[in-house]
């Protein structure tokens, strides 16, 4: 089993287990940080939805922060366990986990989000895909943020164009950036 630590909020400090599984690598710390600080004056009351949960270190961290509700897709039966698990440790009722996968999600109908983090396993080419079906489904409010991470050598130029990048930054082998969907019915 993995850990991972709670930077902020009402369950700081706290430490949540995780089993091994292929692709999951939790967001470090350090982009965490920067990520939430990002988000700082927009995530308490916000609908938010981690696409590839993984350890659930952004959805665990957006509910610490008083998000709304959290929404954690994760497609392994393990990993999906543990996330249960940890919110029934954390008591952490504004969480709900979704056992299957990211693009049968988007397959639902639509819930409009205020805040997605998307972060697939890397080198899979999942991450355009499951963008152009966030902005085409109707899976995103009008002015949605949605927190990208992925290798460091993945362009991202072919983005939605209603998507602007408001923060960008690097660590190690892992781009991450924050985008802004402008979509013009909210102008």
């Amino acid at each position: 089993m993995s850990h991972l630590r709670i930077i902020g909020g009402q369950w700081r400090s706290r430490k949540l287990l995780f089993p091994e599984a292929e692709g999951l690598r939790p967001t470090p710390d350090r982009v965490r940080e920067t990520l939430f600080n990002w988000l700082r004056d927009e995530i308490e009351g916000a609908r938010c939805l981690d696409l590839y949960a993984g350890s659930g270190a952004l959805g665990f961290e957006a509910a610490s922060r008083g998000a709304a509700e959290v929404v954690l897709v994760e497609v392994h039966p393990l990993v999906a366990k543990a996330l249960r698990k940890n919110c029934a440790v954390l008591e952490a009722t504004r969480i709900q986990v979704l056992h299957e996968g990211a693009l049968d999600f988007l397959k639902r109908e639509p819930a409009p989000f205020d805040v997605v983090f998307l972060d697939p396993p890397f080198r899979k080419g999942w991450l355009r895909l499951a963008a152009e079906r966030l902005e085409r489904a109707g899976w995103l409010s009008a002015d949605a943020l949605i927190y990208l991470e992925s290798e460091r050598e993945l362009p991202l130029h072919d983005l939605p164009s209603s998507w602007t990048v408001r923060r960008q930054g690097t660590a190690g082998e892992v781009a991450y950036g924050l985008y802004q969907r402008n979509h013009p019915l909210s102008r």
